[in-house]
């Protein structure tokens, strides 16, 4: 009874929702086996393990992470090698697609006149490249090119809100990735997660979300 109670609560707080603001890659975009490419290359170009990149990469700016990875570099050093880790990325699209159900969650939301937004780590080169591999054009799109602080801070998700018209409380952030859903739970979003991870709304794939969004009618 309890876990019924809970979802129908989730259910209708997603009926005051007044907009959508999707992460891109492992959220709309099925880009992993392109990223984690593109980061083993740039791991031994560096001298990096490619596990330890790998595994905080996702979801993060290149320059963040680099940071992490390199401590010792300086900016201008930094602000290099991000450079030739997006370079990496650029033309890597051949397997880039739409993840399970976007396309369908992005029909419902139009059916609904519900507005939604991309924000994402990448730069606006990387993001409008594999959003249109994905056969996705993005109405708003803020890349790390918008904002001073990339995810976890989240300047992006509000950035993201502000030129939806939307009070950030009413949009719903859609995340795979841990550093993105603390972005949105600072923003005050509500959050729905992917890949096994804890939001305010769990998510097998993003066709879930179009369901419980607008649910077949009932007889």
């Amino acid at each position: 009874m309890a876990a019924s109670t809970c979802e129908e609560g989730v259910l209708m707080e997603l009926a005051g929702i007044g907009a959508v603001l999707f992460d891109m890659d492992g959220t709309l975009v099925d880009s992993d086996a392109a990223v984690e490419r593109a980061w083993e290359r740039w791991a031994g170009e560096y001298t990096v393990d490619p596990a330890a990149a790998l595994a905080i990469a996702h979801g993060s700016s290149a320059d963040r992470t680099i940071r992490r990875l390199l401590p010792a570099l300086d900016d201008d050093a930094v602000a290099t090698a991000a450079a030739r880790q997006l370079a990496l990325q650029y033309d890597d699209l051949s397997d880039v697609t739409a993840t399970p159900g976007a396309h369908e969650l992005l029909n419902v939301l139009a059916r609904l006149g519900l507005p939604w937004a991309v924000v994402t780590s990448a730069d606006a080169r990387l993001a409008e490249a594999r959003l249109d591999a994905a056969g996705i054009k993005a109405p708003v799109l803020v890349t790390v090119e918008d904002v001073t602080v990339g995810k976890p801070d989240p300047e992006g998700y509000l950035r993201a809100a502000t030129l939806l018209g939307v009070p950030v409380a009413r949009c719903l952030v859609v995340e795979d990735a841990e550093v993105g859903l603390r972005a949105g739970r600072a923003a005050g979003a509500m959050t729905a997660a992917l890949k096994g991870l804890d939001g305010d709304l769990r998510l097998h794939d993003l066709a879930q979300l179009a369901r419980q969004l607008d649910p077949p009618p009932t007889s």
